[in-house]
C-alpha cells in the first residue's frame, strides 16, 4: 500500500511539474546519446535538409539536447505516439519550415518501429504518409500564407480575408499544426503575388506586418468556427529564426551560419525576438479555441550551428541559414509537441 501511495505521489508530482513548467526556457546541453535517431536509415528526408548525406563533415551539432529550466522534458517515444494516434490523422499546413518539422516527425516515427509498412504519396502541394500498421496518417499541405493565393486576370492576388481555397483539407483531423511567416517578407522576384486584396480593396503593397496580422486573424476565425477542440488538438509553430547576420549573436565579422559547429551557450540570444512572434501571440490569445504555441523562436535562435548552410539544396550558390538539418533541431520541436499531448 505504501508503495502504491508513493507511485501516486510521483505521478502527481510529474503532472504538477509538467503543468508548471515552461518547456521553452532553458539551454542546450551536450548529450553523447544524441541524435534521437540515425538519419541515414530514414527514407523521407528531402535533399535540402539531408545535411549528412550532402557531405556535412562535422556532427557535433547532432549531440545537443534541450534542457528546460527546473523541469524535465520527456523523451520522444515514437511507439507511444503511434499508439496514441492509431487510426487517426495529423495535418501540417504551412511553408518549408513546416515541411522541416513534418519530415522530422516522419523520421522519429519510422525509426521507432523499424521495418514498419508505409505508403507515401505527393499530389501537387499535398504530401501524405500513412503508417499502415497503425493507420496513422501524416498530411502536409504546402500553404505558405495560409490565406488564399489566387491567379486572376490582373495577376496573382493574395487575399487576406479568405482561406476558402484549401481550408476544406483542414477539416476532420485529430491534430493540426499550422505555420506561416517567412514568405510575408519576400519582395521583388521572390514575391509570388502582384496584388493584396482586403475585402474589395486591391493594393500593390502594404505594411507586411499589418498584412500578416490580418491574415492570421482570418485563419484564427476559421479555426474558431470550424475546429472542435474536444476532437482536434491545434498547434501553431512559432517563428523559426534565420542566421544571416553575425552581429545579432555578437560576432559582427561573421556573415552567416556557415562554419558554425556548436550552439550559443546559455539561455539568452543577444539579438531581439522577431516582431512577428508578438503578432502570433496576440492573435492566439484572442481565440476561443485553445491553440498551443510551439514557442520555438528563442531556443532556435541559439542554434546557429544547426542549419544546412552549404550542405542543403543551395550548395555552391550560398549557405542556407533558414532551414534546419534533419536529424537535428526540428526533432526537438516534435519533442515539445509530444510532451504537450501527454
Amino acid at each position: 500500500m505504501i508503495f502504491i501511495i508513493f507511485l501516486l505521489f510521483l505521478a502527481n508530482l510529474y503532472k504538477a511539474n509538467a503543468e508548471n513548467c515552461n518547456f521553452f526556457e532553458g539551454s542546450w546541453v551536450f548529450d553523447i546519446s544524441y541524435p534521437m535517431y540515425n538519419s541515414t536509415v530514414c527514407p523521407f528526408i528531402e535533399k535540402e535538409f539531408n545535411c549528412l548525406n550532402n557531405g556535412r563533415p562535422d556532427q557535433i551539432y547532432l549531440k545537443y539536447r534541450w534542457q528546460p529550466q527546473g523541469c524535465k522534458l520527456e523523451e520522444f517515444d515514437g511507439r507511444d505516439f503511434l499508439q496514441r494516434f492509431k487510426g487517426k490523422s495529423i495535418l501540417f499546413a504551412g511553408d518549408s519550415l513546416t515541411r522541416d518539422q513534418y519530415l522530422s516527425l516522419a523520421c522519429l516515427l519510422y525509426t521507432s518501429v523499424p521495418g514498419t509498412n508505409y505508403n507515401m504519396t505527393r499530389v501537387g502541394l499535398i504530401s501524405t504518409l500513412i503508417f499502415l500498421d497503425y493507420g496513422v496518417t501524416l498530411i502536409l499541405d504546402k500553404n505558405v500564407f495560409l490565406v488564399d493565393l489566387v491567379p486572376e486576370k490582373i495577376g496573382v492576388v493574395l487575399k487576406l480575408d479568405s482561406v476558402a481555397q484549401r481550408s476544406k483539407l483542414w477539416l476532420d483531423h485529430d491534430m493540426l499544426v499550422f505555420n506561416t511567416w517567412h514568405w510575408w517578407t519576400y519582395k521583388g522576384a521572390q514575391q509570388p503575388w502582384k496584388y493584396i486584396q482586403i475585402g474589395k480593396r486591391l493594393l500593390k503593397d502594404m505594411d507586411r506586418m499589418v498584412a500578416f496580422e490580418l491574415a492570421l486573424d482570418t485563419w484564427a476565425k476559421w479555426v474558431d468556427t470550424n475546429v472542435d477542440p474536444d476532437k482536434t488538438i491545434v498547434f501553431f509553430q512559432g517563428v523559426s529564426p534565420s542566421h544571416y547576420n553575425g552581429s545579432e549573436w555578437d560576432e559582427p565579422y561573421v556573415k552567416n551560419c556557415a562554419g558554425q559547429t556548436q550552439p550559443l551557450l546559455g539561455s539568452i540570444y543577444p539579438g531581439s525576438l522577431p516582431p512577428a512572434l508578438a503578432v502570433q501571440k496576440k492573435i492566439l490569445s484572442k481565440m476561443s479555441v485553445a491553440v498551443k504555441l510551439l514557442d520555438i523562436t528563442a531556443l532556435s535562435q541559439l542554434r546557429i550551428d544547426a542549419h544546412p548552410s552549404f550542405y542543403g539544396v543551395g550548395g555552391a550558390t550560398g549557405p542556407d541559414c533558414t532551414h534546419w538539418c534533419i536529424a537535428g533541431l526540428p526533432d526537438t520541436w516534435n519533442q515539445f509537441l509530444y510532451n504537450l499531448i501527454l
